[in-house]
């Protein structure tokens, strides 16, 4: 009986420059040139549409707020939101995006909830109405939030053209109104300045020992 063999070839594969990802840097300011933290910073490839993610991101909620005040994730995402102060919580979201509510609870909820539609989401809790923050629902995996110095670095993003959005709590506008193009080649570099109008800031400010609704 004869037997048949295979031989393999194996062939060094060596990455060409021209399949790193590109970076953009991104700086944003508002009209008189102070740095804007908690901007929303995301790119799109221009010539595709919204993938979904299966990830899990958290929003805890400490010492009666929401941490992050803001948080951006890919449409799919299921955020979990752990109570970790010792009193109840009941968070809910009337957003077109997102339209949801986790009745009074201590602890963690028993299931995350699934982001499913892209668009921005304002959170809220009924009890302690100083508690706010919101979550950006995004189309791509390519999103940063900014710090206090207002810049982030966006990485590894493919050859070709790009759509940088920048999206804020108080944004005058929608960031199609902001939105800048950028052309990528290989492993090359761009960088965007991004200047935001933005509104006042009337958040509810939690004094010292303050208590709403009979709840501590």
């Amino acid at each position: 009986m004869k037997h048949s063999s295979l031989i393999v070839f194996v062939v060094p594969f060596v990455l060409s420059p021209l399949m790193k990802g590109g970076t953009v840097t991104v700086s944003v300011h508002d009209l008189k040139g102070a740095p804007v933290s908690n901007a929303v910073v995301y790119a799109q490839a221009s010539n595709t549409g919204p993938a979904h993610s299966r990830s899990e991101a958290v929003i805890d909620q400490r010492n009666k707020q929401f941490v992050p005040y803001v948080t951006a994730v890919q449409v799919g995402t299921s955020i979990i939101f752990p109570n970790k102060d010792n009193i109840r919580h009941h968070v809910y979201s009337l957003s077109p995006a997102k339209r949801f509510e986790l009745p009074l609870y201590s602890g963690i909820p028993a299931r995350p909830v699934l982001f499913d539609k892209t668009g921005f989401v304002t959170l809220g809790c009924n009890i302690h109405d100083w508690m706010i923050a919101y979550v950006a629902v995004l189309p791509t995996p390519f999103f940063q939030v900014t710090g206090e110095d207002g810049r982030v670095v966006l990485k590894e993003l493919s050859t070709g053209r790009h759509i940088v959005k920048v999206w804020h709590p108080l944004l005058k506008g929608s960031p199609e109104q902001f939105a800048q193009p950028v052309d990528l080649t290989g492993n090359s570099t761009s960088e965007i300045v991004f200047a935001l109008d933005l509104k006042p800031d009337f958040r509810v400010r939690r004094a010292p020992g303050l208590s709403t609704g009979g709840y501590p």
